[in-house]
């Protein structure tokens, strides 16, 4: 039986750690953590926010997560939703499913983002 999620891994294309870390660090407010020596020399990043990581890995053939994605519950769905409009990411709501807040973003690389308010 699976009991947690270690980390979700999201492609990024080579050389834009610099683009991904201001915005997982900025809007996001996430942690970055340092890969082990072993890993970095691969590229790429990890960041984490409490019990959620997050790894982008570096892939030779990029091609954005447009679908795939993963979901991230927000303690303020609202100042969240505000502060990736003001740093000019896309913000758009979805109503799909009922009695959930919540909405999709992208990083900068086009990577999928949904970020939903806490249930209850």
């Amino acid at each position: 039986m699976f009991v947690a999620i270690d980390h979700v891994q999201l492609a990024i294309p080579a050389g834009s750690e610099g683009v991904v870390r201001a915005f997982y660090t900025g809007p996001l407010r996430m942690t970055e953590v340092p890969k082990p020596a072993a890993l970095a020399v691969r590229g790429g990043c990890w960041f984490a926010a409490g019990p959620v990581q997050l790894h982008l890995g570096v892939e030779a053939d990029f091609r954005p997560a447009r679908k795939a994605h993963p979901a991230l519950v927000a303690d303020d769905l609202d100042a969240l939703a505000e502060r990736l409009a003001a740093a000019g990411a896309p913000v758009r709501w979805s109503d799909e499913i009922p009695g959930v807040r919540r909405f999709h973003t992208e990083d900068p690389v086009g990577n999928r983002i949904e970020v939903l308010a806490p249930s209850g």
